[in-house]
Formats: structure tokens, sequence, C-alpha cells
């Protein structure tokens, strides 16, 4: 299926174009022989800080990771509580808009994504989760690069409150390009304009206007 229209994050208006259907301080070494746990921690040492919450967010992740406790989820709904997580976020530069999913489960706008297997490598993790939920393998963003642009560490709400580790990816998109949604993940997808709305929407992704922010600061290809 295509989106033929976009809008922009306006919370109270229907939106157009949609388908239906750990303590910190210093860090230390981490535990040898460990790869994924390794790899982690190169990725989150990666992530450029955009603000005093993004570089507080990446400080306690690097101490997690150091401090030997389990990465990845391991059983439904969420054993160990805190684990990590990836958003994919489709971008199209030319548009001005990236993409959004109506979750069904979590009753929010938001990019997709999911967690990561034990073990696996969050950027392949990213890549999965793009085939499986949208039935697609675009390219990272030219610009930004494989690795994660954004992270967040959240605190999830009941029934089963857990702590979400999440490595914001970015992918170069197409609008026009056909998707092939996970109904069971989804109620709808949407392409909505990069605006960037005062505050944080209700009934969106509570950091999707930090990330905007974000994007809005780093150079990328023209949209012209």
């Amino acid at each position: 299926m295509t989106v033929d229209r976009v809008g922009p994050l306006q919370p109270h208006v229907p939106p157009v174009g949609c388908r239906h259907g750990v303590a910190s301080g210093r860090h230390s070494m981490t535990p040898a022989g460990d790869a994924s746990r390794r790899r982690v921690r190169a990725l989150l040492e990666a992530v450029e800080p955009f603000d005093e919450r993004e570089e507080a967010d990446r400080r306690w992740a690097l101490d997690w990771v150091d401090s030997g406790a389990p990465l990845f989820r391991t059983a439904k709904p969420a054993t160990p509580p805190r684990h990590l997580v990836v958003y994919t976020v489709l971008l199209d530069e030319r548009a001005g808009a990236l993409l959004l999913v109506d979750h069904a489960k979590a009753r929010t706008w938001l990019p997709p994504g999911g967690h990561v297997d034990d073990g696996e490598d969050p950027r392949a993790a990213a890549v999965r989760e793009l085939d499986e939920e949208l039935g697609i393998t675009p390219p990272p963003h030219p610009h930004l690069g494989p690795g994660p642009f954004f992270l967040t560490v959240t605190e999830t709400r009941p029934p089963h409150p857990h702590t979400d580790v999440s490595l914001w990816f970015v992918f170069d998109a197409d609008q026009a390009q056909p998707l092939i949604p996970d109904l069971t993940e989804f109620t709808r997808t949407c392409w909505f304009l990069l605006t960037e709305p005062p505050e944080p929407p209700a009934g969106f992704e509570p950091y999707l206007s930090r990330f905007m922010n974000k994007l809005a600061t780093f150079p990328r290809r023209s949209s012209a």
C-alpha cells in the first residue's frame, strides 16, 4: 500500500494520508569476552548527545551496560525489567516527512521498532523490524549513518511497567514506496510533516519532539 498525503503533527486533528488497518558514575571497562555487550557499549558511546537529558540517559545507559546486568528481553512481557529497544525512523527528506505508526497496544503514534533479540546487534534488529513490520529494507540515512542517532531511556506505563533503553535509527525513505504493514502491530501508518510542536503532543511518543529538534540541527541533504 502507499501513502498519498502527509499531515502536520497536530494531536487534535485527525491525521491525513493514513492507512487503517543504574546510578551514574565513572564508566568501567565492559566485562571481557562479552562481544554483544562491547558492541552495545560502542554504539552508545558513538551517540552525540543533543541536550542534557540525552547526555544523562547516555551516562545511565553506559553504567547499566558496565554493571553486567542483562541487556536483552528474554521473556514477555518485560523480563528483565530493563532492556534494549530499537526505533526505526523512516525519513523522506524531499517531502520533509517521517513515518509514524499507530501502535495497537500502546495506543500511541510512534516510529516502527521493537525489542532487540538476545545477543543481536541493534543495527541488525532495526533492519529486521522494518522487514517484519513494513516489508521493506531501506538503506541507512546517507548523512546520519547506520548507527543510532538518538537515545532515550523511558519508564513505560502499566500493566507491565519496565524500562526501555531505546536506540533510534534513521533510514532513507520515500513515501511513495509501497509498504506492507503488520496489522497485528499497528492500526494505521501515516506520514507526518517535520513540523516541530512546542510541547510533546498527547498521543505521540513522548520524546518525538526532542528527536525532531535534534534532527533539525544536523546537516542533511537538501530537500530541493
